[in-house]
């Protein structure tokens, strides 16, 4: 497992812009579309031996100064610079104050209520382990048939369903890029300082092997926030789902994910599915 959190983000970041994004030529041999060391460097007002050193773990203290020239250099969004500070922090022994506290479990009578005006759309609330907490009745119809919800004694849990259950590398029809998805969830703060991630992580290794261990390597802890998810429904065919998700009071420690048909096929499958008259959801505009 990578214990250079900070360096992959930066990596990663650095070899995902362009050269054009930036003003700077492309020129004919580059081996990668993204942006060089000597090209960051040069950006971000630093030398080379520098961002060598950032991205190996060799240095781990960068100055404010610094994170904002990188940041401005790559083109980062308000919420990566914050995930960089954050990173930086953890990098040089950021205190963990989470001790031995247990994940919330409790959902707060209003976000019940929430949940209960979103119906029929697929929503839920997870906490940081990945847990499911509570959720819509559609989101039940969405992902009973693929076997999430296993029986009264099995709680329900995303990444043990992503990354354990045999049929979804079937139902999610793009499982590579939600299970890199679900580590960088997983990823997201103090990471292996908490002892029920940390925990969680150490039975997906053993229970998955390479295809968990590996990406613990090379995905950087920054889950995406909203995007499309490709299901193959055992009972409604191919559905294309918008997602939203968002962070609930930092005592809940929570998120809530809210999946809306991405085009007019997907609305009237969930309508079908739900036994509701079509026009019950509405696609999102692309």
């Amino acid at each position: 497992m990578s214990d250079n959190e900070l360096g992959l983000f930066l990596r990663t970041r650095r070899e995902a812009v362009t050269p054009a994004q930036v003003g700077l030529p492309t020129g004919p041999r580059r081996r990668t579309p993204g942006l060089r060391r000597a090209e960051l460097a040069m950006l971000a007002g630093v030398s080379v031996e520098y961002v060598t050193r950032l991205e190996q773990g060799r240095d781990r203290r960068p100055s404010p100064a610094v994170l904002s020239a990188l940041a401005d250099a790559l083109q980062l969004s308000p919420a990566e610079r914050v995930h960089l500070a954050v990173l930086s922090k953890w990098a040089h022994g950021g205190a963990n104050c989470l001790g031995n506290a247990q994940p919330l479990r409790e959902v707060r009578p209003t976000v019940r209520a929430i949940l209960d005006h979103l119906e029929p759309a697929p929503a839920v609330v997870i906490n940081h382990v990945t847990e499911v907490l509570a959720y819509t009745d559609g989101y039940r119809r969405l992902m009973a048939p693929a076997g999430l919800f296993a029986g009264p004694d099995t709680p329900a849990d995303l990444a043990r369903f992503v990354f354990c259950h045999p049929e979804a590398p079937t139902f999610y029809m793009d499982w590579e890029f939600v299970a890199d998805q679900m580590v960088a969830r997983l990823k997201d703060g103090p990471f292996r300082a908490d002892a029920h991630i940390a925990a969680l992580a150490d039975e997906l290794t053993v229970c998955v092997g390479a295809a968990f261990d590996q990406r613990l390597d090379t995905v950087p802890s920054l889950a995406a926030a909203s995007g499309i998810t490709r299901l193959a429904h055992p009972e409604a065919g191919p559905l294309r789902l918008a997602y939203e998700v968002f962070d609930l009071s930092v005592d809940d420690g929570q998120q809530l994910i809210v999946h809306l048909p991405a085009d007019d096929a997907t609305a009237a499958a969930l309508d079908t599915l739900a036994g509701r008259r079509s026009g019950s959801l509405r696609a999102v505009p692309s």
